[in-house]
Order: C-alpha cells, then structure tokens, then sequence
C-alpha cells in the first residue's frame, strides 16, 4: 500500500481545470482592460482576456491553423497562446463579455447614433476632428453610420470612444465586437 502525505495530495487536485496562459509580455498593453459600453441599466462590460488573441487577415476564407475559432467568413483567426510577431495580419487582443464569458474580438469599427433628426452628415467634420472616418451612413437610419479610425488602428478606434461620446447628441457609441453565433432554443 501506498502512502502519499496530504499536502501532495491537495497540490495535486487544486490546480485549475483549464491552464491560464500568462504572456511574457503584454502585448496588448495599449489597449484598454476594460471597455464598457451603454447606460447604467443596459451596460454592457467588455473585459480584455489574457491567454488569447485575434489575427486580422486581409481575406475571408482564409485558413488558419490552429485557431479556437474563426469569425467574419474566416476573415479572423482566434488563438490561444502567445502571439508570433510574424504572423501575417493584424493582432488584436480578445475581450470577454461580461457576464457569460464569450470571447469578443474588436473590429476596428465603431457605431455611432445621433439623436433623431441629427443626420451623419451635418456631423461629418466633428467626426473628423474626434479622429474618426465615416465608412457608412446607414440608409434606413442617416442619423447612424460605422466609423474607422483615421488611423486605421483598431486601438485608436477603441482608445478615442471617449472623444466621439464628447460630441453633442450623441445617444450611442459602441465598438463592433465579433462573437461567436449561438443557437437559440424555442420555447
């Protein structure tokens, strides 16, 4: 018979049940921790997850190896791991939604609604100043269009939320984050 001391024991069954990948650096440091978007009562909380992270590749269709999974058409790879910095594309850092825990992955691209009778267009140079780009009005609702960094940058068009929220009667500013489809069951 054996005899193990209890102390081994309990190291032995108190390890996570899935391992929690610590990166070496941060590489995402520039990016927020934590995005929240919305009122007090329709607040919605984004939270930066180590562990894991986005390629943006320039096509749909794209194959990625490895990936956890794949949204946009294939478009973007999501990773668990250490980034490589040669990978072809775009890193970005993945986000959970809080508080069911699906993994979010930022666009680049920022939805923004005027108030009623507000049209985009009469908006277009704040937007401008602010550091944004319209990339599309939308036509059943010209008060609402997506935005894009002038930069580019999906940092920027995180980091800058607070400067088009400054903009006088704005009723919404929200980041496109991509998600996982889940299935819902009829009642």
């Amino acid at each position: 018979m054996f005899y193990f001391p209890a102390e081994y024991f309990l190291q032995a069954y108190s390890l996570p049940l899935v391992a929690e990948v610590k990166f070496q650096n941060d590489y995402f440091s520039e990016y927020p921790e934590q995005i929240r978007i919305g009122s007090d009562r329709t607040a919605v909380s984004y939270t930066r997850k180590s562990g894991y992270y986005a390629i943006h590749y320039n096509q749909p269709k794209t194959i990625a190896l490895g990936a956890i999974l794949q949204l946009n058409d294939g478009a973007i790879g999501v990773f668990s791991g250490e980034p490589n910095q040669s990978e072809k594309g775009k890193l970005s850092p993945i986000y959970t939604i809080e508080p069911n825990g699906s993994l979010a992955v930022p666009t680049g691209l920022v939805f923004i609604r005027f108030a009623e009778g507000v049209d985009v267009e009469s908006q277009r140079e704040v937007i401008n100043r602010a550091g944004y780009e319209v990339v599309q009005i939308l036509d059943y609702a010209p008060h609402a269009a997506w935005l894009r960094a002038q930069s580019g940058n999906i940092v920027d068009a995180i980091a800058k939320i607070p400067q088009l929220e400054a903009i006088p009667k704005v009723e919404n500013i929200e980041p496109q984050m991509l998600m996982e489809r889940s299935l819902r069951l009829g009642r």
